[in-house]
This record gives structure tokens, C-alpha cells and sequence, in this order.
């Protein structure tokens, strides 16, 4: 299950994590972010060298802002505390795995 993420532990989950981190950004009032829900379940169930953790964008507008969330389902991967990639709309799984899998 991914993890709820809030600024208050964004720098621990997210940027002091040793493993990479794919954050998505989503509402609950999105279709898309729902449609995009059970294929992130997926991933996290299928990479467990990664950490999936999810941002409510109504609930922190600050995170959303500081990493220029302006549509979403958005997903952003980071690792060792640097954003690395990122990607905006309903995505297929196999363009999930390739956007964390990137630069390794």
C-alpha cells in the first residue's frame, strides 16, 4: 500500500529515503488519478527496490506547488533526494517501470 505522504514527513519518506522514491500526486475527485491507482498498486507490488508513496494535492497544496504540480495524476520519481523524472497523465504500467528504471 503506498504510503500517505504530507510536508511534514516529505523530507524523511521522499528525500532521505535510500531507495527511489515514485510520488504521485493525485485528488480523490480525479478520475484519471483513480483510473491510474490499481497500476501504481501494481508496480509497488512488482519493484520492491522502490518506495511508492502518494501526494493529495487538496491537502498539500505546498508539496504540489514547490515541485510544479499544475495537472495531475502527476508522478515524479526521486532518488537520493533529487528529482529524477517525472510524468504527467495516466500512464501504462510498462511507461512507469521505464520512468523509475531511468538513469540507473
Amino acid at each position: 500500500m503506498p504510503r500517505t505522504i504530507s510536508k511534514d514527513n516529505f523530507t524523511t519518506e521522499v528525500l532521505n529515503s535510500p531507495k527511489p522514491v515514485l510520488v504521485d500526486f493525485w485528488a480523490p475527485w480525479c478520475g484519471p488519478c483513480r483510473m491510474l491507482s490499481p497500476v501504481i498498486d501494481e508496480v509497488e507490488e512488482e519493484m520492491p527496490g522502490i518506495k511508492v508513496c502518494k501526494i493529495n494535492i487538496d491537502e498539500q497544496p505546498e508539496l504540489a506547488k514547490q515541485y510544479g504540480v499544475m495537472s495531475i495524476p502527476t508522478l515524479i520519481v526521486f532518488k537520493n533526494g533529487e528529482l529524477t523524472n517525472s510524468s504527467v497523465g495516466v500512464i501504462s504500467k510498462s511507461e512507469i517501470v521505464k520512468l523509475v528504471n531511468i538513469n540507473e
